[in-house]
C-alpha cells in the first residue's frame, strides 16, 4: 500500500522536492533545490563541467610523477635560453658567488640560562669573528677538503645545491665525518658531499607507504628519521649492481649532529619531497613558447633564401605539345635556344654582386616576407611575462632588455623581484645552511677555537644561541648609485638603518670588512703624504683625535 502523506510548511503549503544527498553533494545544488552558492563548485556549466581535478595528499600528487617532472624541466634549462635564463638570474641573485653566515650569537638568551653577564654584546662580537674565521679557512680551503670530492669550496657547493633545488625541487647533501684528511692538510674533521636528489627513493622503486615517503623514512608524526639513498645514479650504467642497491643514512646522530641535510620549498602540510622546481608551473607554457619561436625562425630562413624569381613568357614543355613540327615550333624552340645561351654567356657583376640582367619577355618577381609575424615580439613578451610572474622575477630580469623602462618602473619591478630573492635566500639559509653551519660550530667548540668564558653551557645545551647566524649573499645592486647611496647614509644618520644593513643589501658585503680597509686606506694614504680626499677626512680627524701621542 502506498504512502500519500506530504510534508507542509508553517503556511500550510506543501514543502519543495528535497534532492536527493547524492545531487546535493555534487556541487550543483544544495540541498534546497538552488543551484551552488560558489561558481568554483558548479559541475554543470559549460566553463566548469569538464574541470574535476582529484584530491591528492601532498606526497600522492608528487612523488609518483617527480621523475617525469624533473626530466623534463632539465631539458628545457640544457636547450632553452629563457629556462636557462631564469635559473641562471635566480641563482645569481640569491647565492651569488659567496654565500657565507655572518654569525650572530644570541647572547642574551645565553645571558638568562647561565645568569653569566659575560655573555654581553662585546663577546657575542668576538665569538661571532673567530667563527666566521673558522668558517672561511674550512669553506674557502684551495686543497677543497671541506669537499667530499674535494672539487669545490662551500660557496660553490652551495650554489650547486641551490640549483638543484631551484630545478629539481631537492637540495641533498651528507655531512661526512673524515679525521683521516687530518694529516693531510685539513683542519677539520667536518666534511659535506652533495647527492643528487634523484637518488633519494625508496628502495626497489617500491610504492610510498605509511613510513615511507620518496625515500624518506619517516616516524608516527611525519618526522623524517633516515634517507634511502641508491649507492648509484639509475642511469650510471658504468656502477654495476650499485645501482639497484640503497644505503639507509639517519639523519642524525643519537645526540643531534646533523648527517642528512634536506632543503625543500613546502606547498602543503605533511610534505616530504619537493615540489620539483620553480619552472613547474610555467613548464608547458615555455615548451609552447619554444615550439612557436622555432615555427617563426623556419618561415623566416625559408623567406631569406627564397627571395626572388623568373618568370618568361611560355612554357616549354606545354608549347612544345602544341605546336608540333611546324615552322611555330621552330621559331619557340630558338628563342629558348637563345634565352638558355644568354643566360650562360651574361655574368655582369657590380662588386663582387651578379645583376639580374633579364631576356626580352622575361621578368622578375619577389617574395614579400612575411614571417616573423607583425605581433610575434609582442606574443613573445607576454608569454616571458608569464613565466617571469610564475618564478618571481620580473620579465627584464629573463630577457635581458630594458629598452622599455625607466628608473622609477624598473626600480618598483627590482624591489619585488627582490622580496622573493631574499625570502628563498632566508629560507636556503636556514634550511641548508643552518645544519652545516651547526655541525662546523661543535667541532670548532670541541677542539677549543671559540671564545667561551667560564661555565658556559655545553654546545647541545644551547645549539641555537651558538649558531644564530644571518646568511648573507650578493647585495641588491643600484639601478641609480647616487640615490641609493644618498639614501642609505640617510637612514644610518637618522638610526632607521645600520652599517651592516646598508652593506649587506646593497653591495653584499660585511661592514666590518669595510671599515677595516677603510681604515687601511687611510693609514696608507697617510704614509705616502698624499691630501686624503674628502670622503676619508671626518674618519682620520676621529682617528687622530682617539690615537695615544707617539713618543719623541
Amino acid at each position: 500500500m502506498e504512502s500519500n502523506v506530504q510534508l507542509l510548511g508553517p503556511d500550510g503549503k506543501p514543502l519543495p522536492e528535497r534532492k536527493s544527498r547524492a545531487l546535493a553533494l555534487n556541487g550543483s545544488y544544495n540541498s534546497f533545490g538552488g543551484h551552488s552558492a560558489y561558481d568554483a563548485a558548479d559541475m554543470y556549466g559549460q566553463h566548469m563541467r569538464e574541470w574535476n581535478p582529484v584530491l591528492w595528499s601532498p606526497d600522492g600528487e608528487l612523488n609518483p610523477y617527480r621523475d617525469r617532472i624533473v626530466s623534463r624541466v632539465r631539458d628545457l634549462v640544457r636547450n632553452d635560453g629563457w629556462a636557462s635564463a631564469a635559473v641562471t638570474r635566480t641563482l645569481d641573485n640569491v647565492i651569488g658567488a659567496d654565500f657565507r653566515p655572518i654569525s650572530k650569537p644570541d647572547h642574551r638568551a645565553l645571558a638568562a640560562m647561565t645568569g653569566n653577564k659575560k655573555f654581553d654584546h662585546m663577546w657575542a662580537d668576538e665569538f661571532g669573528r673567530a667563527l666566521e674565521a673558522g668558517w672561511r679557512t674550512w669553506s674557502e680551503d684551495p686543497a677543497h677538503f671541506c669537499d667530499a670530492q674535494r672539487k669545490l669550496t662551500i660557496p660553490q657547493m652551495m650554489r650547486l645545491a641551490f640549483r638543484h633545488k631551484i630545478v629539481d625541487g631537492d637540495a641533498l647533501a651528507i655531512l661526512q665525518w673524515m679525521p683521516e684528511r687530518l694529516p693531510r692538510g685539513a683542519r677539520y674533521a667536518t666534511v659535506l658531499q652533495l647527492i643528487d636528489p634523484d637518488r633519494l627513493s625508496n628502495p626497489q622503486q617500491n610504492f610510498d607507504n605509511q613510513t615511507m615517503r620518496g625515500g624518506i623514512e619517516v616516524d608516527e608524526y611525519g618526522a623524517p628519521v633516515a634517507a634511502h639513498i641508491r649507492k648509484a645514479h639509475q642511469g650510471d650504467w658504468f656502477s654495476g649492481n650499485k645501482q639497484v642497491s640503497w644505503e639507509r643514512i639517519p639523519f642524525e646522530t643519537d645526540w643531534g649532529r646533523p648527517i642528512v641535510v634536506h632543503d625543500y620549498d613546502f606547498d602543503r602540510a605533511s610534505q616530504h619531497r619537493g615540489g620539483a622546481g620553480i619552472l613547474t608551473p610555467v613548464l608547458q607554457r615555455l615548451k609552447m613558447l619554444i615550439k612557436y619561436d622555432g615555427t617563426e625562425l623556419d618561415a623566416a630562413i625559408i623567406n631569406a633564401i627564397f627571395g626572388a624569381y623568373v618568370t618568361s613568357p611560355f612554357d616549354k614543355q606545354l608549347v612544345t605539345e602544341a605546336l608540333g613540327d611546324g615552322e611555330d615550333a621552330e621559331a619557340y624552340n630558338g628563342y629558348q635556344d637563345a634565352r638558355t645561351e644568354f643566360h650562360d654567356k651574361t655574368d655582369l657583376r657590380l662588386g663582387g654582386a651578379r645583376l639580374p640582367i633579364l631576356f626580352p619577355g622575361e621578368t622578375i618577381n619577389t617574395v614579400s616576407a612575411t614571417r616573423p609575424a607583425g605581433n610575434f615580439a609582442e606574443f613573445e613578451n607576454a608569454m616571458l611575462r608569464n613565466v617571469a610572474a610564475g618564478t618571481g622575477m620580473s620579465a627584464q630580469q629573463i630577457t635581458q632588455n630594458w629598452a622599455d623602462v625607466n628608473y622609477s618602473s624598473y626600480r618598483a619591478a627590482a624591489l619585488e623581484a627582490w622580496k622573493t630573492f631574499d625570502r628563498r635566500r632566508s629560507d636556503f639559509g636556514r634550511g641548508f645552511g643552518q645544519p652545516i653551519l651547526c655541525a662546523m660550530v661543535e667541532e670548532m667548540m670541541d677542539i677549543g677555537e671559540l671564545p667561551l668564558p667560564s661555565g658556559a653551557p655545553e654546545f647541545a645545551m644551547a645549539r641555537a644561541a651558538y649558531t644564530r647566524a644571518w646568511w648573507i649573499g650578493p647585495g641588491r645592486g643600484y639601478v641609480d648609485p647616487m640615490k641609493e647611496r644618498q639614501g642609505a647614509a640617510l637612514g644610518i644618520e637618522s638610526g632607521l638603518s645600520t652599517l651592516e644593513d646598508e652593506s649587506a643589501q646593497l653591495s653584499g658585503n660585511d661592514w666590518r670588512d669595510n671599515i677595516d680597509q677603510r681604515a687601511v686606506e687611510i693609514q696608507y694614504i697617510k704614509d705616502r703624504g698624499i691630501p686624503l680626499p674628502s670622503t676619508l677626512k671626518e674618519d682620520a680627524t676621529a682617528d687622530e683625535v682617539t690615537q695615544e701621542p707617539k713618543a719623541q
